[in-house]
């Protein structure tokens, strides 16, 4: 089997949501943290959006949180009965990763609420997808990939 097959091949469901999870549990600690030690949370949103950034461009066989449900997760909750495509879940760990840098920019820069706040939206994008399986990120795929692909408006043919 090619490397591109297995990369871009569906994968079970329950893993970006165990993703999602682990990456609720790490911005609320980042938004914890932004209270009391900004400079913590800084460190703690940096980590989190190399997470996002490998998401984004390994996809999710390769992700970091992925790789940990893969291994100690997935061989404990039984056989793959429902799959997703793993492009719009690439597009939603560049979302995040986008909500993160702009976040860890603002802690950088001593901006601590615009810190907590880009925090917040990648919180909320990610709390969507653990508790509930709406993944804000894969539902904008399709829109931004018909942006991408809608061809030139024809030009009147010249005479």
């Amino acid at each position: 089997m090619s490397t591109t097959t297995t990369v871009d091949s569906p994968v079970d469901v329950r893993g970006p949501r165990f993703v999602a999870w682990v990456t609720t549990g790490v911005l609320i600690l980042v938004l914890l943290l932004a209270a009391f030690a900004p400079a913590a949370a800084g460190v703690l949103i940096a980590v989190q959006t190399l997470v996002f950034a490998l998401g984004a461009w390994l996809g999710p066989r390769r992700h970091p949180y992925g790789l940990i449900y893969a291994q100690f997760v997935a061989p404990r909750v039984g056989p793959v009965t429902e799959t997703e495509p793993t492009a719009p879940l690439r597009f939603a760990q560049l979302l995040g990763f986008v909500f993160a840098a702009v976040s860890l920019l603002g802690f950088l820069f001593g901006a601590t609420a615009v810190g907590a706040l880009f925090a917040g939206f990648a919180l909320f994008a990610a709390f969507l997808n653990a508790a509930f399986g709406i993944c804000l990120g894969c539902k904008l795929y399709p829109l931004v990939t018909r942006l991408r692909t809608t061809p030139p408006s024809e030009s009147p043919a010249s005479n």
